[in-house]
């Protein structure tokens, strides 16, 4: 029997959301567990298809479904997994529990209409949209989910996020996204005409009718994609939405606005820039590899002067996202394989940051750095796992990023040493701003208003200690992910038409037995 796997990874959460949604407003309790008993139905749903998944099949994707949906247009219900973005919806599967479990007993804060039932089906149907926008093998469909999800992140950042400024911030949030989803959707009209269909395995590959249209407009066309994506992402300079956002947030929203939707916009560059459009993409190279190179020094500078947690990991994003499109242009195997594991490492990474400073927030209401300080004294826990999630972020040897951002230098340098060179920059800067922000809060003399606070709760280690488990499991063996991704990216650089350079010492080798003939 063939089980609609990802149909049902979808339809789980989106019915969930509804029901929510649906209860009454005096039953908070009721809404939270049955939104977590649904994000881990659904974990367990994705984690059983994901045992089923075949790394080393001939087929490029797997558990594909298509069915019909708007059949004049030639659109349809089609989705379908490789080993991408099988990891990215388990990362993403994984992280919406989680956050459930460390919202558990947040103020509802802005006392909008619905309260706890509001924000936790607004998560629901915001996993829903994650899952379809990885999963989705229609670029229309894929266009649907990717603008579909600015409807509850407008609302968990405007109605449920902290500070006089959360409105203005989702607003300013949805105007940017909205900007760059006009242009994919033109972009996606012009593939249409172009090349008559809509289904993305139609589309790649030498003999589809794209490959064969006038590269001048393809090149405007891959323009239409990647400035969305580069504003989802971000990427420098359309990044200015996501400190506001972040910094507006519940620490919840923050994990799946950063951790995951995020990694559409890079996914998206992987997917759809490089596959569609592998000339243009070519073409592209050194102004995207440019753009990286400065988001990955910006950000950490901007990072370095920050004087609120959630913003400075906002800026820290920046940076990292800069690794990330870095490894995806470099147009290398092992560079586009670590930009890949770095999407799903960042997520744990990033999400156990923000995770832990909504901890505090809870505890003091604040969540600026001078506000703290001497929390290991007496939160020895909170600061402990703190300090993992922290060294996380700055790449420590022994930790998942650390191997990411490896696989991203070491490629990159193989496609050109100086933007390699450059970028490293970006790894001191992190120990910087991190190593500082740890300092500043978890060191030193224990304030008077901090002489009793609560350290690490059983629901809050529940919450953030599968994240640290993660960060360690990944970071000593890799091969799990790597073992998914690989394949996906070796078929990636065949579909571009793109080898690795040969080695330089390899290379020194052949001229000197030339030379010797």
């Amino acid at each position: 029997m063939n089980i609609p796997w990802l149909t049902l990874a979808v339809a789980l959460p989106a019915l969930g959301a509804l029901v929510v949604g649906l209860l009454p407003r005096e039953r908070p309790e009721l809404a939270k567990r049955l939104t977590l008993g649904v994000s881990l139905g659904t974990l367990l749903l994705v984690g059983a298809m994901a045992l089923r998944f075949d790394p080393t099949s001939a087929s490029r994707l797997q558990f594909e479904e298509v069915y019909p949906w708007i059949p004049r247009f030639g659109v349809s219900f089609a989705v379908g997994v490789d080993g991408i973005a099988l990891v990215l919806i388990l990362m993403s599967v994984l992280l919406v529990p989680l956050v459930v479990l460390a919202a558990w007993n947040e103020d509802e804060g802005s006392g909008a209409a619905g309260g706890a039932r509001g924000y936790f089906a607004l998560i629901l149907a915001l996993e829903a949209m994650m899952i379809g926008v990885f999963a989705a093998t229609d670029i229309f469909l894929f266009y649907v989910f990717f603008e579909a999800m600015l409807v509850p992140v407008y609302f968990m950042i405007g109605r449920y996020g902290r500070g006089a400024e959360r409105r203005r911030a989702a607003i300013k949030f949805l105007l940017f996204s909205l900007f760059g989803g006009l242009l994919m959707l033109v972009a996606v009209i012009g593939v249409y005409v172009l090349a008559g269909t809509f289904l993305w395995s139609d589309l790649v590959g030498p003999g589809s009718e794209l490959a064969a249209a006038d590269t001048s407009v393809v090149r405007w066309l891959f323009l239409g994609f990647f400035v969305a994506f580069a504003i989802k992402a971000p990427m420098w300079p359309v990044h200015t939405w996501l400190p506001a956002a972040a910094g507006s947030s519940r620490p919840g929203t923050a994990v799946l606005l950063v951790g995951v939707l995020d990694k559409v916009g890079t996914y998206g560059m992987l997917r759809y820039c490089l596959e569609l459009f592998p000339e243009a993409a070519r073409w592209f190279v050194w102004p995207v590899v440019v753009l990286s190179v400065i988001s990955i020094i910006y950000g950490a500078i901007l990072a370095i002067g920050q004087s609120d947690m959630m913003r400075l990991i906002a800026y820290t994003s920046l940076s990292h996202f800069g690794f990330i499109t870095l490894g995806i242009f470099a147009m290398t195997s092992q560079a586009q394989a670590g930009a890949a594991l770095y999407m799903v490492n960042h997520g744990f990474a990033t999400g156990a940051l923000f995770l832990i400073v909504g901890f505090l927030i809870a505890r003091q209401g604040s969540a600026a750095i001078a506000d703290y300080g001497g929390v290991q004294q007496v939160a020895p826990k909170l600061a402990g796992v703190f300090l993992v999630a922290g060294l996380a972020g700055l790449s420590l040897p022994g930790l998942a990023p650390f191997v990411s951002e490896f696989l991203v230098f070491v490629g990159t340098y193989a496609f050109q040493p100086v933007p390699a060179i450059i970028a490293g920059a970006g790894v001191v800067l992190a120990a910087l701003y991190i190593l500082w922000m740890y300092q500043r809060t978890m060191t030193g003399p224990v304030p008077e208003r901090l002489t009793g606070l609560k350290d690490l709760s059983k629901r809050e280690a529940w919450a953030v200690g599968p994240l640290i488990a993660l960060i360690v499991l990944f970071g000593v063996q890799p091969q799990p992910l790597l073992g998914a991704i690989n394949p996906a990216v070796e078929q990636t650089m065949q579909q571009i038409d793109v080898t690795d350079p040969e080695p330089a010492i390899g290379q020194a080798a052949d001229e000197q037995e030339g030379a010797s003939e």
